[in-house]
């Protein structure tokens, strides 16, 4: 959903969030995380964003996989 630009002097942050069909508080997130950003910027965050899910999931599986191999190695199991 588009936000960027919605707003002009005379709408409140409360009617541009009706107008969307969205929550005020939610409006005031999307603008205080994507209000200066382009939408090729606000893409490669989300894309970074992706990513950096994508290694923690690896980087989660690598260190179970460690404790496991390290508990059996020590015949604890």
């Amino acid at each position: 959903m588009r936000v960027t630009g919605c707003t002009s002097v005379s709408k409140t942050a409360a009617e541009v969030a009706s107008n969307r069909g969205i929550a005020e508080t939610t409006w005031h997130r999307w603008n205080n995380t994507y209000g200066q950003m382009f939408t090729n910027d606000a893409n490669q965050l989300k894309e970074s964003e992706a990513e950096s899910r994508r290694l923690k999931t690896i980087v989660a599986d690598l260190t179970l996989d460690g404790a496991i191999l390290k508990e059996m190695a020590s015949g604890k199991f």
